[in-house]
């Protein structure tokens, strides 16, 4: 609910798109700014998409609204320097986006037979299908017009996958399209059985580098330490994958799980920390058996209240 004194939307976002262009301004604006680019920025954007993750997580109204604006901002920056390269403004982004949400919901906004029919099966895979179409057709259109227009994508039923998505987000989106069209197990089992197969494999790695990597006297040559890098970090590479499926059957979001265990050993690892400074000392004036008693104290007292 908005107070009586608060701006419209369209005011607040026009006054918004005034400032970036003030800073975006040359000669008058911040230094800072003007030398930004897509590339520097784009980190930042990925950042604030986190905070605002966060923000959700902790239930944190008051720094949501803050984060929220933070990201909104990501977007007119980039809006903003597209329009100084004549390529599009925000007001393209916004009528893009506006057009893709009433195309993709037709049983809502469309015919009166579409919006009694509902959502179909499918339809979701079908428009993005057809979308994906017509952004070929008009990259074609405009390297036929001499317009330099890098392809984004391959024809590949995984390639609009975005690269630079969280590793394991993006391993279990690959893996969900990789389903809808039959290539995907059953049920876990196998999918455990993958996974034991893949620990195995990366038990076997270390052990047989272990054993080239004794002095040249003994092994008779030197050690490959590039491939071998690539060698273990391949095989633990497809153990993350396979955990990724994992949670994919299990209708569990990786990235979720693996931040709830970042707390948890945050937490723990204070009260280490804590117990260890009620005793006048620090981490490192103390043994690892003193720290993992203290570990197994804490670890025990969470069993008993969950």
């Amino acid at each position: 609910m908005t107070k009586p004194d608060t701006p419209s939307a369209a005011d607040a976002l026009q006054r918004l798109l005034a400032i970036m262009a003030a800073l975006r301004t040359p000669g008058t604006g911040c230094p800072w700014d003007l030398e930004q680019t897509f590339e520097s920025i784009a980190p930042y954007t990925i950042e604030e998409a986190y905070e605002v993750a966060d923000a959700i997580r902790r239930r944190d109204m008051p720094d949501l609204k803050d984060e929220l604006g933070d990201l909104l901002l990501q977007v007119v920056y980039h809006a903003r320097m597209a329009e100084e390269a004549d390529a599009f403004a925000f007001a393209d982004v916004a009528e893009a986006v506006n057009a893709k949400m009433v195309r993709r919901h037709p049983h809502v906004f469309g015919s009166n037979e579409e919006r009694g029919a509902g959502a179909q099966p499918d339809f979701w895979s079908r428009i993005k299908a057809e979308e994906r179409a017509a952004k070929a057709e008009e990259r074609a259109r405009l390297s036929s017009t001499g317009v330099d227009v890098p392809s984004a994508h391959g024809s590949s039923l995984l390639a609009d996958v975005p690269v630079a998505m969280p590793a394991l987000t993006r391993a279990i989106k690959l893996q969900e399209k990789a389903a809808k069209v039959g290539f995907d197990w059953p049920d876990l089992a196998p999918v455990f059985a993958k996974l034991k197969e893949e620990v195995t494999e990366l038990e076997e790695v270390i052990l047989a580098i272990d054993a080239t990597n004794q002095p040249p006297a003994v092994s008779g040559r030197l050690p490959a330490r590039e491939s071998e890098t690539a060698n273990k970090e391949e095989e633990l590479g497809d153990i993350l994958f396979v955990i990724a499926n994992v949670a994919r059957h299990l209708k569990l979001d990786p990235e979720t799980a693996l931040r709830k265990a970042n707390d948890k050993f945050t937490r723990r690892f204070a009260y280490i920390e804590r117990r260890l400074a009620e005793q006048g000392k620090t981490c490192e004036q103390s043994s690892l058996e003193e720290m993992d008693a203290l570990w197994n104290e804490i670890r025990v007292a969470d069993k008993k209240r969950n």
